[in-house]
């Protein structure tokens, strides 16, 4: 078997430390929430590992921490949330009881995604008298040195910092997810162990005082611990590289004295609409989502095979419904019973069979064993040879291919008409059946063709949402077509039942026949369907997408731009009540052409970094997105919105300044007709989120226009 190493940053062979034996160790999880399908991702690729070196023939022992024990002090939680306190501190239980709740909940996603269970899920709570031990050796030897009850580790100490991120030392920023400690000999020096602060729950004595570890350390001990000083491989995602991993070589090798990993391998991100997959993002699904929309979760793990482990995978829904397809045909080929067992057969059998084994081994290749998998499922081999092997490949693939869709027993009208279909199709009479084929879709089911004759299934969840959009490109662009109304009102609602109906029923009731209203579920909760229901089956004026999941402010604001019909769109947020005839307010400023973007509320500022709402009416530096209007002309020379603006914070500073980098006006006129409310979306963010989304969303906008000569503020 040959792998690829982050170390060495090629493809290895592998020869195991102990004949016959491996030990293989995995990042586990940090359980203070349910880990979502992104952190899976690196535990499945731990699994093919796993999987594919007991195939070999080798006796593996995997394992896999569990991390129970908070890594921050108690005063950083407002900034940077120490996991395991803070999910205790929100739920009101101890935080024993979270970590339980969460490592069982860990389990089980692992259960349903067919992942083996590792030999040892050691917890951190459980090792840290080892913890303690490791870094009292390191203080002995000089590696690292006490300042005030913290101990750190002295990077210098260690010439081979860096090689695993392959950075050079000095080059490397600290590495604590802590803000700098003042207590450390150099920024980059990272601690072992922090003293507990007063009133701290989880700490343990040590000989520098009470305290608690570090977040690297954990992992290091664990592994000296369980499996011993030398492991064969160590498994994570690539975000694990620096700083975890990095100081984790750093403290085992200065500790040991010898190389203690033989093989890294790291997984690379999930992304969602091309976003890696984050609470803070705003684009998590959880096993448990993928169950609640009638997906097998096996469908993940199909999905993540047909992705290299080192290459990003981008998550959809349309995605998972192609791998939930993919799964079921290749358990369908599976059972497939026809064919004669041949010598020829035999051996062309054993052939695919070494094609897979040899993919496979070929830096842990899972795509192109599926590839070799599907060539046999597509083949002419016998059904008990091609059953066999895909029997065989599944000890790798793991897709209990052992299961089949089972047909449904319909009885009956429906049962009548399938026989009657399958009259017809023995006539050849093609039309007749087609026709009786609709009429069983219409009452709600599902129609396969076989040589036995027509298998009817109930229609999947999964199936059922596969008109939704997974993303603004899913609608067609109507901006090159010429104006059919005068106002296209756009709203996009995530949040907010009651918000939503106020905000549509008051635009409309002024906007009368002068145009319509597009309405873009964007992964609105199940409790609000009935409010979704009653908008979708509203007035003609009135059309509705639903988004199958939150495509992110910008990207759901862009389905009702592709779509829009008027000759003046007017962006709605659902905090918006329209008071009075906001529309004929509207057309004198949209029908000024120096006019780009017009609204009630906008900023000014000096200097692009701190922004006041403007007073009166007037130029402003941008209209704030709670009402944005503009000519649809505007729209095809400044462009749709940036979609990397998931969170709304500042994506209405950036439309503006792309509007006003045309040579256009922002406007305010604040005897608009409007009224604005509590706004759903910012209240339902957790404070400390707030403010690093809106960081984020800022520094993006500063990026893209602060050079730009128009926007340069004046020199004194």
């Amino acid at each position: 078997m040959r792998i690829y190493d982050t170390l060495t940053r090629q493809k290895e062979e592998f020869a195991p430390l102990q004949s016959g034996r491996v030990r293989l160790y995995s990042c586990g999880p940090t359980v203070y929430r349910y880990s979502h399908i992104g952190n899976l991702r690196s535990y499945l690729m731990a699994d093919w590992l796993r999987r594919l070196l007991e195939a070999d023939g080798y006796t593996v022992h995997h394992v896999k921490n569990i991390t129970d024990v908070g890594h921050m002090r108690e005063g950083q939680l407002e900034q940077e949330e120490d996991r395991i306190i803070a999910a205790a501190r929100a739920e009101g239980k101890p935080a024993t009881e979270i970590a339980r709740f969460y490592t069982d909940a860990f389990l089980a996603d692992e259960a349903k995604l067919n992942i083996l269970p590792a030999a040892d899920f050691p917890k951190a709570t459980h090792h840290v008298p080892a913890m303690v031990d490791m870094v009292k050796s390191l203080v002995d030897s000089s590696c690292a040195y006490e300042a005030g009850g913290n101990v750190y580790f002295s990077v210098s100490s260690f010439p081979g910092y860096g090689k695993l991120s392959h950075q050079q030392s000095e080059d490397l920023q600290e590495g604590d997810r802590a803000e700098p400690d003042p207590l450390k000999r150099v920024p980059r020096d990272f601690a072992l162990w922090k003293a507990a602060e007063p009133g701290r729950a989880l700490k343990w004595e040590s000989p520098w005082g009470d305290g608690f570890p570090g977040w690297h350390i954990e992992c290091s001990a664990i592994v000296a611990s369980v499996l011993g000083d030398e492991i064969d491989f160590h498994t994570g995602g690539v975000d694990n590289i620096f700083p975890h991993h990095e100081d984790e070589i750093a403290q085992s090798e200065s500790v040991l004295g010898r190389q203690h990993v033989r093989h890294w391998v790291h997984g690379q991100h999930l992304l969602v609409d091309g976003v890696k997959m984050a609470k803070s993002t705003g684009n998590v699904y959880l096993v448990s989502d993928l169950d609640r929309r009638g997906f097998d979760p096996l469908a993940f793990r199909y999905l993540c095979a047909t992705a290299h482990h080192g290459s990003r995978l981008n998550f959809t829904p349309a995605s998972l419904r192609a791998a939930q397809r993919g799964l079921n045909r290749l358990r369908l080929a599976t059972h497939s019973a026809s064919g004669r067992l041949t010598k020829k057969a035999r051996a062309e059998g054993e052939k695919r069979r070494a094609a897979f084994w040899d993919a496979a081994r070929d830096g842990l290749n899972i795509p192109a064993a599926l590839a070799v998998a599907w060539r046999v499922a597509r083949s002419s081999l016998p059904g008990p040879i091609k059953r066999e092997l895909l029997m065989d490949f599944d000890r790798l693939l793991g897709l209990d291919l052992a299961t089949a869709p089972a047909p449904l027993q319909v009885t009956g009208e429906v049962a009548e008409l399938v026989r009657e279909r399958h009259q017809h199709r023995k006539a050849r009479r093609w039309d007749a059946a087609d026709s009786i084929r609709g009429q069983i879709i219409d009452m709600g089911f599902e129609v396969r063709d076989d040589r036995p004759g027509t298998a009817v299934l109930p229609v999947p969840a999964w199936k059922q949402d596969a008109g939704n959009i997974a993303s603004s490109a899913d609608v067609s662009s109507r901006l090159d077509e010429k104006p059919a109304l005068d106002f296209t009102v756009g709203v996009v609602a995530r949040r907010g039942c009651e918000e939503l109906q106020r905000c549509v029923s008051s635009a409309r009731a002024w906007l009368g026949d002068a145009g319509e209203v597009i309405v873009v579920d964007n992964g609105f909760p199940e409790e609000c369907a009935p409010v979704a229901g009653k908008l979708d089956e509203a007035a003609e004026e009135m059309r509705f997408f639903r988004a199958d999941h939150f495509l992110g402010t910008a990207g759901g604001r862009n389905v009702a731009l592709r779509q829009a019909r008027g000759r003046c769109v007017v962006l709605l947020d659902t905090s918006v009540e329209v008071t009075g005839d906001l529309f004929a307010a509207l057309r004198p400023l949209l029908e000024d052409e120096t006019v780009g973007v017009a609204g009630r509320w906008g900023v000014v500022t000096d200097d692009m970094r701190s922004f006041e709402e403007a007073e009166s009416s007037g130029d402003v530096d941008a209209v704030e997105g709670y009402l944005m209007a503009f000519r649809r002309d505007v729209l095809s020379e400044a462009g749709l919105l940036d979609e990397k603006f998931r969170f709304y914070r500042h994506l209405d500073l950036d439309f503006s300044y792309a509007v006003r980098s045309r040579g256009y006006r922002a406007v305010i006129d604040t005897a608009l007709p409007v009224r604005r409310h509590d706004h759903v979306d910012w209240l339902a963010t957790p404070p400390d989120e707030r403010e690093r989304l809106s960081k984020r969303n800022f520094y993006r906008f500063l990026r893209k226009w602060r050079d730009r000569e128009e926007f340069a503020a004046p020199q004194p």
